[in-house]
């Protein structure tokens, strides 16, 4: 992906409400996707039906540099508090991209963060994302590149912070994590074995899953569907959900809107991190699918 050049009519257009700069993304198919210039951040991804699969808060503020609420986050150059940047989840997802490459179903866009972002922490570096929709499908690939001219290795944890959207929280499960062990982020991080056939939510769940398996899915009965997710460079996984006491603190976030999300996010965290040698690239990838149950 590095090194890609932009060509043609440019694919960018600003959002009539926000005021910002975005990308549309559209599959021979039907899927679709809208990706802001902001963060690299997806907002939407639209099944062959037209379902939507990501949730985006109905209060999420679209002024930069604030984090847009909702569709899918870039954590980088850390994972939460995991590296020195000051910034929950580093400063990727609250800075402006720039769009090196579109086509009608896929944008790649770029970052290479300047010294401010880089605060003597980290060498020069590029951040590439690129978002291709697919028949029922979307994928998500993010590829860092560490400077030729850098002195140092580039050290990084990261995540993509994927709000999905649900029909109905209650009737909804994640698979595919039972018996690994977790670090609870509402009890610092202490770590516990999840001994459930399945993850069900009835409270607030905030976990990061250490060496969690590649393929997930979720299921959501009410909606009839299953969203699989097949992670790649990607070793943990994050499950959360705000749930009651903590949607009514977020400004940013609906009082009930806890019951129409899960985030369920592929993570370079605990199980991290990367440190990449001069002139050196990392990819991670995500797939998502789409499918009745």
């Amino acid at each position: 992906m590095a090194g890609v050049s932009g060509s043609g009519t440019s694919p960018v257009i600003t959002d009539e409400t926000t005021g910002l700069n975005k990308v549309h993304l559209k599959s021979p198919s039907g899927s679709s996707a809208e990706v802001y210039l902001h963060g690299a951040h997806l907002t939407s991804w639209k099944s062959n039906s037209g379902q939507e699969q990501i949730f985006v808060s109905k209060l999420a503020v679209f002024k930069p540099p604030k984090a847009i609420r909702g569709g899918v986050p870039v954590c980088f150059p850390q994972f939460g508090d995991m590296g020195p940047v000051k910034a929950q989840h580093g400063f990727a997802r609250n800075t402006e991209f720039t769009v090196v490459n579109a086509t009608a179903d896929s944008v790649t866009l770029s970052l290479s963060p300047n010294e401010e972002q880089r605060q003597g922490h980290f060498p020069d570096h590029t951040l590439y994302v690129k978002i291709t929709v697919g028949s029922d499908s979307l994928t998500e690939e993010l590829e860092v590149v560490n400077g030729t001219s850098a002195e140092t290795p580039l050290t990084f944890t990261s995540a993509l912070h994927t709000y999905f959207r649900v029909s109905d929280i209650s009737q909804t499960h994640v698979e595919g994590l039972s018996g690994l062990k977790y670090l609870d982020n509402m009890q610092n991080r202490q770590e516990g074995t999840d001994e459930s056939q399945v993850i069900s939510v009835n409270g607030e769940i905030d976990r990061i899953y250490v060496k969690a398996p590649d393929h997930l899915k979720i299921v959501d009965k009410k909606g009839g569907k299953v969203i699989s997710i097949q992670k790649t460079n990607f070793p943990d996984a994050v499950v959360w959900n705000p749930w009651i006491d903590k949607a009514k603190g977020m400004a940013d976030f609906g009082d009930e809107e806890y019951k129409e999300m899960i985030c369920v996010e592929a993570a370079l965290a605990t199980s991290g991190p990367v440190e990449l040698a001069p002139g050196k690239s990392w990819v991670g990838t995500q797939v998502l699918k789409s499918s009745k149950i």
